[in-house]
């Protein structure tokens, strides 16, 4: 790290052993005590620590905070949050409870070991008081470290503690916490991929605009949360899983959206012979899809997540323009099938080779990326407006140059049609829902799931306003 680097953070955490009023505990498991060796480091720390510990040896950390499955889990830190803070108040609240705000910060972390290589990531957080014997609030977060060495994922660990304990005490607008957790540090050294909120200090908070803000601010490629909003790891609901995904704006969702999961996901689990139990279906969007005017809009976000989580479905907000991005990403957490399904339209958009320009080996590098990992595409069929002609994926036209290509990925059959289907979806487009729910045209209805148009009329949704009473 340079020296430019090193002050800032530094620079933080003495503000914070100066500040009188913050007194805690440091608990950090598996890449050493990088976030207190900074307090200590700058000096003043005796009126900031209360306690510092690592429980390296699995049967000392159990003994502290009760056994596990998994050491490096969001499980584990919660425990060691709860373990902590618990004593802090039971041992100091008497002596300085009215004096001073009560904290912990605890991290568990894989970092680069000599032995192996595996991706090295850790859960970080912090629990405090805002005022005297108040309710504590907190925030957890994931962080995946790209450094090659040891050392400087330590050290990066180090400063992104730091930065994550000063925002929990400066920086109330949680989107200036956000984009200060990367501070002092050079770029593609940390991710962060995962953030939570929670207690009396963030009881405005959505969790699911935070995550959005994780992408949109540049600390990671993509962040997931479940039906019900809570935010999740990827590798927390992948490990194991097959995974099926449909790509769209969802604005809103249509009967054709839901008709195209529901013909691709029996060939799906039929071909890889798994059972609903072994599949995550994921309904994503990319950052590009949500940008309304040039800008996000968050009103908009949420009416489309939100009629997504009464569908019941998972989602995953994302940077990954190219299918084959996407594709990579998903394989990073599972060993297991991974299924895409979309239109037509979407894979005539692969088979154009002005989206590859970017790529040394043009449209052969990218499906080489996209399709190693044996990754297979589930395509919706289209009519053409013009001629009224059913067009499918193997009626599909392609590039002269590219149809011998073309034909190998049918053959093998990593591209497959979507042949149970409803012929009356096929006409039914999200844009032209749009115009009729804005417009007033109550046509739309027809064209949404009953659930869907519930939710919308309910809420208001997409610019929807209910007819004037007679």
């Amino acid at each position: 790290m340079n020296a430019e680097m090193d002050v800032g953070t530094n620079k933080k955490a003495f503000q914070i052993n100066l500040d009188q009023k913050k007194y805690g505990t440091f608990a950090e498991i598996g890449a050493g005590q990088e976030v207190a060796r900074r307090f200590f480091h700058v000096g003043g720390a005796a009126g900031t620590v209360a306690k510092t510990m690592s429980a390296y040896d699995m049967t000392f950390s159990d003994a502290i905070y009760g056994s596990t499955d998994r050491y490096v889990s969001r499980a584990r830190l919660q425990k060691m949050l709860d373990h902590e803070f618990e004593l802090l108040v039971e041992r100091l609240d008497a002596k300085l409870g009215s004096e001073r705000t009560f904290f912990v910060f605890a991290d568990t972390v894989a970092a680069r070991s000599f032995k192996q290589h595996n991706e090295s990531h850790g859960w970080l957080g912090v629990r405090f008081q805002t005022e005297t014997r108040g309710e504590p609030s907190q925030i957890i977060v994931h962080v995946r470290m790209l450094d090659e060495t040891n050392v400087d994922q330590q050290e990066a660990l180090g400063v992104v503690g730091v930065n994550l304990l000063y925002g929990a005490f400066y920086y109330h607008q949680p989107e200036k916490l956000i984009a200060s957790l990367q501070e002092n540090l050079a770029d593609e050294r940390i991710q962060v991929d995962m953030i939570k909120f929670s207690g009396p200090a963030y009881a405005k908070v959505d969790n699911r605009l935070m995550s959005l803000q994780l992408v949109s601010q540049g600390l990671t490629n993509a962040v997931m949360f479940t039906a019900d909003g809570e935010t999740v790891q990827p590798a927390e609901v992948f490990y194991k899983k097959a995974i099926l995904v449909e790509r769209g704006s969802f604005r809103p969702v249509t009967y054709a959206t839901n008709d195209m999961l529901n013909g691709a996901r029996p060939a799906f689990l039929k071909q890889c012979n798994y059972t609903e139990s072994d599949l995550i279906v994921l309904m994503e969007m990319t950052l590009e899809n949500l940008l309304s005017e040039g800008q996000l809009n968050h009103a908009d976000f949420l009416a489309r997540v939100d009629i997504l989580g009464a569908l019941g479905r998972t989602v995953l907000i994302s940077k990954f323009g190219e299918y084959y991005r996407l594709a990579a990403y998903l394989a990073r957490y599972t060993n297991r099938m991974i299924g895409l399904v979309m239109g037509v339209p979407s894979l005539m958009e692969i088979f154009d080779e002005k989206y590859y320009l970017n790529l040394e080996g043009g449209i052969l590098e990218a499906l080489g990326r996209m399709f190693k990992s044996g990754l297979k595409l589930y395509v919706y069929p289209v009519i053409d407006e013009e001629t009224g002609e059913l067009i499918t994926a193997h009626k599909m036209p392609v590039a002269p140059n590219l149809r011998s290509l073309f034909h190998y990925l049918i053959d093998n059959e990593f591209i497959q049609e979507i042949t149970d289907y409803n012929p009356e979806y096929l006409s039914i487009h999200p844009p032209e829902a749009l115009v009729k729910i804005q417009s007033g045209d109550p046509a739309w209805e027809t064209m949404v799931p009953p659930e869907v148009a519930k939710i919308i009329k309910d809420r208001g949704f997409f610019g929807y306003h209910a007819p004037a009473a007679a």
